[in-house]
């Protein structure tokens, strides 16, 4: 352009009209500084784009792309596989270990029969590869030990007797330098688990197998561990890490696990630091998938889940890569998590990967001493699954502020421009950025109100089984705000000022925002920082190489489909990250319990995603000289969705055999039974006591078991340790819609017996108690100190109490098999004036039993309600009782 002080009158694409000079020029905010003047002869002509036009391009645009990263996620093997690993035998091994059902912890199916498979298994590939250059190792471990963690607000866990089978391959001159991969074959109770985490155990026997037969030596060792009580909460990892005798060789590890059912493995966590691990896979793996936003932002914790990572990292103090399949979330931890819906070509890239990566490490000299190349970060991500792209990340910190310093200095020298004097571009794009930010906030708080509609109309979660029906009602209404408030500023509040230099004034915004973006993140040190950079490089070269092209024809046809061009490599990696993020969070919001209002995620990220993604496309909305048809067809989709929406069209769950989307329902038939201070029982009641683990409640099962209702919803008791209610883990705080019906008392074979063994005054006026405990594999154990009692210490863990949840402990137990009886203790200062409104004594101590398999985990009324409940639901249920008792 030739001066920021020319006006230009145009007309759509096809119709060039001429330009004028300003004879009077404001250097103010109000009016952006420019006005017409239709005496001065004209000087340009320039183009702007049709409504229609427009609308096909933007749209086309983000179809296509949205429609590679689909297709890309379909390749699940790019090329032609080696022939080292053998698909079609792992899938052998899976369906093996899966057609026993499912394998709690301390059950036969995992004690035994799983354990008999895989040793089988294991055997036969010793015998078979005994002449070759390796030897093979097999140890079965029964660890005991406790630990603390900070998962679901905090808890402590104690294991007994449980399972490991470690298998170690190495040279048979012995190797001093091990890797380790691991894999759980253990599940939750009701699910057969296969992809969680039945073919990860499959695919390490395949893998095993393939090793064995390499006929040449490696340099190191590899210990394959089979790990059985991963679901209860990563204690046989760290039985491990903390016990076996192989674990000080361990340099590093693999770790296969799933939060979803099939499709690709993704690397989503590595290190600590340790960038030579990122580079192994990076050289190695066949079929990458890897992203570093993934380990961040499931490191933030705001992802409910953890993984045998952490034990590794924060008990063995190694670094290792975590792999996960990550689709098909809503049948995850369920009864459909069967062998058959998993393909093959999942267990073959899941082979291939972890096979060279293994290979490639075992031959590598720095796994013999990695402490040497500890220090340092990786940025990586994938592109489509075809290649990864790794570098340091202080190489990544160069890059983003070379980068973030090449669009301030763009900006410096537009405002520099003698046309500019007085600080008048700076005003204008200060006061384009308010614009914009005030279109965020306001298209935001639009939409949430949406979604309090729909929720206030009883709707919510309509999208569970529908998710391109919250695309129509959210991103149309997203849209549509958004376009609405920027005409709006382009007719009324800059009506006098030529649509050109506005569509370049909005790119510069665009440019300015993500350039902050970057920089911010790049201070916080995070790696996720490539995203913005990536998202200011691109658009930022692509305009400087068609300012030329668009100086003198303006918003040309040409020019558009360049400008697309040049946004599409960092866009389509953009809209990859805006898949995964829905993949993940779309199914937790069926299992993150009653008090987080699903609407309000849903709608905050597709208004979040279709901010980030019309950031560039705000430069459109200006070169285009009408959006009436556009805003008329957005509404439409809108005002037809919400009706939709309004009537009940889109049901959330599905039953349906091809691709179940099952509402989570927990059921315990269970007994409580109420203590006094003299151990007399004060009350005892049975029922069927009923989580809804949603947002939803029971308000779609109750029209099929009407007696589920309002008139049997539970209170928190505030006097009993975890309100009185036999609760597996801490998540009381999640799930606070509950239902109590009546039923009769449960009489298990194997009771659990519970007893205080002494009771002593210590001389540092403490009391010290010690209790004895037998019962299920699977038990909670709830400590509550009435107010001015507090536990000094106890036998679990660093034998410092950890993680007061309000007042309350919570201590998790499971055994394998001829476990001894459970004994504990732990020390309590009593209080100095007893609460006169409290519960009697110093501290209320409790415990729940839970019956997971057997015969005792089945009663006729939990049978009969079960039959009664929808195809489309998943109840999971067992037997548990709950004793309480005052001391």
């Amino acid at each position: 352009m030739e001066s920021d002080t020319a006006v230009r009158r145009i007309k759509p694409l096809g119709t060039r009209y001429a330009a004028h000079d300003n004879s009077e020029i404001q250097d103010c905010c109000e009016d952006n500084g420019y006005r017409s003047d239709p005496k001065r002869k004209p000087e340009v002509s320039l183009y702007l784009l049709r409504e229609g036009l427009t609308a096909c391009l933007v749209s086309g645009f983000i179809l296509g792309l949205w429609g590679l990263v689909h297709l890309s996620l379909q390749q699940l093997v790019i090329g032609k596989s080696t022939g080292e690993f053998n698909a079609a035998r792992a899938r052998q091994h899976l369906e093996q270990i899966t057609s026993v059902g499912p394998r709690p912890v301390g059950s036969q199916e995992n004690e035994v029969l799983t354990v008999a498979y895989l040793l089988e298994q294991i055997e036969s590939i010793r015998a078979k590869t005994a002449a070759g250059p390796h030897q093979l190792t097999v140890d079965v471990q029964h660890p005991t030990g406790s630990f603390s963690i900070d998962f679901l607000g905090g808890f402590t866990s104690f294991y007994d007797h449980v399972t490991n089978i470690a298998v170690r391959l190495e040279p048979k001159g012995g190797s001093q330098h091990l890797m380790l991969a691991n894999c759980h074959f253990d599940t939750v109770a009701n699910s057969p688990g296969a992809s969680d985490d039945a073919v990860s155990c499959a695919v390490m026997l395949e893998v095993l197998h393939s090793l064995a037969n390499q006929s040449t030596a490696f340099q190191h060792g590899v210990i394959f561990l089979f790990n059985g009580a991963e679901e209860n909460i990563l204690q046989a990892s760290h039985g491990f890490i903390t016990q076996h005798p192989w674990a000080k060789n361990v340099r590093a590890f693999i770790n296969l696990e799933a939060a979803g059912v099939g499709g690709k493995e993704v690397v989503f966590q590595t290190g600590p630091e340790n960038p030579w691990l990122v580079q192994a896979y990076v050289h190695a793996a066949k079929h990458p998938f890897a992203s570093v936003v993934g380990q961040e932002v499931f490191q933030s914790g705001i992802i409910p889940s953890d993984t045998d990572f952490r034990i590794y990292r924060d008990f063995g103090n190694i670094p290792g890569i975590d792999l996960a399949f990550i689709e098909n979330g809503f049948i995850y931890h369920t009864k459909y998590d069967t062998a058959d819906r998993i393909l093959s070509g999942s267990i073959q890239r899941a082979g291939d990967n972890i096979l060279a990566v293994l290979k490639y490490l075992l031959m590598s000299e720095k796994l013999a001493d990695s402490s040497e190349y500890r220090h340092g970060n990786m940025v990586f991500f994938d592109v489509l699954g075809v290649v990864v792209v790794a570098y340091p990340a202080r190489v990544g910190t160069i890059l983003n502020y070379v980068v973030a310093a090449a669009t301030f200095l763009y900006l410096a020298k537009k405002a520099s421009l003698p046309g500019n004097g007085g600080g008048r571009y700076v005003r204008d794009l200060t006061c384009a950025t308010g614009v914009v930010l005030l279109s965020w906030f306001v298209t935001l708080v639009s939409v949430l109100i949406v979604a309090l509609i729909v929720t206030l109309l009883g709707r919510s979660m309509f999208w569970y089984t529908h998710f391109y029906a919250s695309i129509c009602l959210y991103g149309a209404a997203a849209t549509g705000k958004m376009i609405l408030i920027h005409t709006l500023a382009k007719n009324l509040y800059y009506g006098g000022v030529r649509l050109v230099e506005l569509g370049d004034l909005f790119f510069d915004v665009s440019l300015l925002l993500w350039g902050c973006t970057l920089v911010w993140l790049t201070q916080q040190g995070l790696c996720s920082a490539y995203v913005p950079m990536l998202m200011v490089a691109f658009p930022l070269a692509t305009k400087l190489l068609l300012a030329k092209e668009f100086k003198h024809r303006g918003a040309s046809l040409k020019y558009s489909l360049l400008y697309l061009l040049g946004l599409a490599l960092p866009y389509v990696h953009f809209m990859f990250l805006i898949w995964v993020v829905f993949e993940i969070f779309t199914p937790i919001m069926g299992r993150s319990g009653t008090e987080i209002p699903p609407e309000v995620v849903m709608a905050s990220l597709v208004t979040l995603a279709t901010v980030f993604l019309s950031s560039f496309f705000l430069h459109f909305i200006y070169l285009v000289r009408s959006t009436k048809w556009i805003l008329a067809g957005l509404g439409s989709v809108f005002i037809i969705t919400l009706v939709l929406v309004s009537s009940g069209l889109f049901f959330p769950y599905s039953g349906s055999p091809d691709a179940p989307r099952p509402k989570r329902v927990f059921l315990q038939h269970t007994t409580r039974t109420f203590h006094n201070l003299q151990g007399q029982m004060e009350s005892r009641d049975s029922g069927l006591w009923i989580n809804s683990f949603d947002f939803t409640g029971m308000q779609h099962v109750i029209p099929h078991i009407p007696e589920i209702n309002d008139s049997f919803r539970t209170r928190c008791q505030e006097d009993r340790p975890f309100c009185g209610f036999p609760w597996f883990l801490p998540v009381k705080f999640l799930s606070r819609k509950n239902w109590y019906l009546p039923a009769p008392k449960v009489s298990p074979a194997s009771p659990v017996e519970f007893r205080l063994l002494s009771k002593e005054d210590t001389s540092w006026g403490t009391v010290k108690m010690t209790f004895t405990v037998q019962g299920p594999s699977h038990m909670s154990l709830y400590l509550m100190p009435h107010r001015g009692a507090s536990l000094s210490a106890w036998s679990f863990g660093d034998g410092t109490p950890q993680f007061d949840l309000n007042g309350e402990y919570f201590i998790f137990y499971s055994h394998g098999l001829n476990a001894p009886t459970w004994t504990f203790w732990f020390e309590i200062q009593p209080p100095r004036d007893p609460d006169p409104d409290g519960p009697e004594g110093m501290i209320s101590v409790a415990i729940s039993s839970h019956y997971f398999f057997g015969e005792d985990k089945r009663t006729a009324q939990l049978d009969e309600i079960l039959r009664r409940f929808p195809t489309w639901a998943f109840p999971s249920s067992w037997v548990s009782t709950y004793d309480m008792y005052r001391y």
